[in-house]
């Protein structure tokens, strides 16, 4: 299943909606791939969390562990930052 700003426009109940069928969705082992710009939603739904800048994958991070601080920098195409992501550490 593919989502791409799924929950954008929609109000509180909606979301909340979303939320559950992309989870219902995972827990019965389908693949999810959710895309979106809320940062705390992607947190909050995301088993794995894989940073894109200009079309290059900068990081993949374990969504339990993840750095919103590292998430930032990996957003803002810091490469020298990308280089020291392992396993979801810095």
């Amino acid at each position: 299943m593919v989502a791409s700003q799924a929950t954008r426009g929609l109000d509180v109940s909606a979301i909340e909606s979303v939320h559950e069928v992309l989870l219902r969705e995972r827990n019965r082992g389908a693949a999810v791939l959710f895309i979106s710009t809320e940062l705390p939603e992607v947190l909050a739904l995301s088993d794995r969390i894989i940073v894109m800048f200009e079309g290059q994958i900068m990081g993949e991070l374990d969504a339990e562990t993840a750095d919103v601080d590292l998430i930032g920098e990996l957003m803002l195409g810091h490469r020298q930052v990308a280089d020291v992501v392992v396993g979801g550490a810095r």
